[in-house]
């Protein structure tokens, strides 16, 4: 079980980040369901997520299915982006699975495209943790594609979670209003809840310099490569296929650079410098 202290300071960083992004992220309501199921629509594509009956049915298990709405007076005054009615600023859809041990799979996570930098991913995030913690599990894994490289940021550097499986064509062909008909390829990613390694970076301590045994440079903003030149996306995605057959074996992961590019090291993920 995780100690007190650890659970009171996972709540205190949820409440932390929810200042900074001016909202409150809590469990979502019986009657915010259908809010929660527009913003995932908005942001996939009506049809591309899951379906009311089935998000209610997920939330009335108990699963972490949160919501992101604006505080009177926040510190972004984000309560202007959103009229009584309108989707949440945010949610974000979980819930259990045993493959490998017992965890939570974080399956969605969007947020209004007007409400984004603002922090409003990582604070569903953290209150998503808190819950977890408080619940007795101690892990959440998730995938994303690993040529965003703003994704690979926050999910590797600023949350401390770690890549340990590469899922080529993982969701098959989505065709949804992200992906178009790229490849969906994957990586997974391990979420030590209670881990040294993800405690230092929510404390934002600097992260080890990581010994490379290869390395995969990305361009600072893939998915608009992908709208504007789907030719050069898709050599993109080739070579990225290529370099990762590295990771196949386990020996080495994926870890970012200062510089944010891919390094394969072997080094223990929960090394200090």
């Amino acid at each position: 079980m995780t100690d007190a202290a650890t659970l009171a300071r996972a709540h205190e960083l949820a409440d932390d980040a929810d200042r900074r992004a001016g909202i409150r992220t809590r469990d979502a309501r019986p009657d915010e369901l259908a809010g929660a199921l527009a913003r995932f629509d908005a942001t996939w594509g009506v049809g591309r997520t899951v379906d009311l009956a089935s998000l209610t049915a997920i939330a009335h298990a108990g699963n972490t299915v949160l919501v992101a709405v604006p505080e009177p007076g926040g510190a972004h005054a984000t309560g202007e982006l959103a009229a009584p009615g309108d989707p949440p600023l945010g949610a974000a859809l979980g819930f259990l699975g045993w493959a490998g041990g017992l965890h939570v799979h974080s399956h969605m996570n969007a947020v209004d495209p007007r409400a984004r930098g603002r922090g409003v991913g990582v604070a569903l995030k953290l209150r998503q943790r808190a819950i977890c913690l408080d619940h007795g599990i101690d892990e959440v894994r998730w995938t994303y594609d690993p040529l965003i490289r703003r994704n690979a940021r926050m999910n590797l550097v600023r949350l401390g979670a770690e890549v340990i499986a590469y899922h080529p064509d993982f969701y098959g062909e989505l065709r949804d209003a992200i992906s178009g008909g790229d490849r969906s390829d994957r990586f997974e990613v391990r979420w030590r809840l209670a881990s040294p390694r993800v405690g230092r970076a929510l404390e934002r301590m600097p992260q080890p310099d990581w010994r490379a045994e290869g390395r995969l440079l990305l361009v600072a903003d893939f998915e608009a490569v992908r709208a504007s030149d789907p030719r050069a996306a898709a050599a993109l995605r080739d070579a990225s296929r290529e370099a990762f057959t590295a990771l196949a074996d386990g020996r080495v992961r994926p870890e970012l650079d200062g510089n944010g590019d891919y390094v394969f090291t072997a080094d223990d993920p929960d090394r200090e410098r």
